[in-house]
């Protein structure tokens, strides 16, 4: 079926639909070996696709995928690691992203997909989309401690993180369990922040990433996700209104 190029390459992955038109407006797309011009149609089944040369691999069946990653496995789906990685979970040969990356140490919920456009605006900065984690550090914290975390904290590399929702769960002989939302995913920034302002984290779980919950998954497990809770995820996304584009 013939779709508009931009809304192909989307998909695939190369960005928002307006990179994709950029690209195009400057003459590095090309469909059978031609120049395409903004608006024109190509079927990804059929016809040749390139970006500055490169073919680009588009796959007709989207596929979408709620994991719980375990701790010990990698969020990186590049198989030339040494440790396992999310891919060995799964065991599917389509190139997916993963969407929500944990580092080696965490756990919880991730979302595997090959809708790019998708993973784009759930991971991209700009959007700020939510995300709920349960994290335990080794020392109940006190108000000024949680308001700190709340407002936003510097960080040794002199950025500072956006505000956020923080409660605690629970409170025990040694530490607490505290819910936090956040609209950011700045690389190991629960485990910075938790260390900038004296709560040592020892444990990260993902619950949440935008509407789309863990729910009863036991850690290493997945399952696909519904046509419904695709329509929702897209829908909280912004992207169903541009479905027909």
């Amino acid at each position: 079926m013939e779709e508009r190029v931009q809304k192909i390459m989307a998909f695939a992955g190369l960005g928002s639909r307006r990179a994709c038109e950029k690209l195009i407006e400057a003459g590095r797309v090309k469909v059978n070996g031609k120049v395409i011009h903004l608006g024109d149609k190509a079927d990804p089944a059929k016809d040749a696709i390139s970006i500055d040369g490169k073919l680009l691999r588009v796959t007709a069946e989207r596929i979408y995928i709620a994991l719980n990653k375990p701790r010990g496995y990698l969020s990186d789906i590049d198989d030339t690691h040494p440790k396992p990685t999310v891919n060995d979970l799964i065991g599917i040969s389509d190139p997916l992203f993963a969407v929500g990356r944990l580092d080696l140490d965490s756990e919880g919920l991730i979302l595997m997909t090959n809708d790019g456009e998708l993973a784009n605006r759930l991971t991209h900065p700009r959007y700020h989309h939510e995300k709920e984690y349960e994290v335990f550090v080794i020392k109940t914290p006190d108000q000024e401690q949680l308001e700190i975390w709340r407002r936003g904290v510097v960080l040794e590399d002199g950025t500072r993180t956006l505000p956020a929702q923080v409660e605690i769960m629970g409170s025990y002989s040694n530490g607490a369990w505290l819910r936090i939302i956040m609209h950011e995913g700045k690389k190991r920034q629960i485990r910075k922040v938790g260390a900038r302002i004296g709560l040592p984290v020892s444990q990260i779980k993902r619950v949440r990433i935008g509407n789309l919950r863990l729910g009863k998954l036991k850690s290493g497990e997945w399952r696909y996700l519904s046509p419904r809770e695709v329509t929702q995820l897209r829908k909280y996304a912004g992207l169903i209104k541009n479905e027909s584009e």
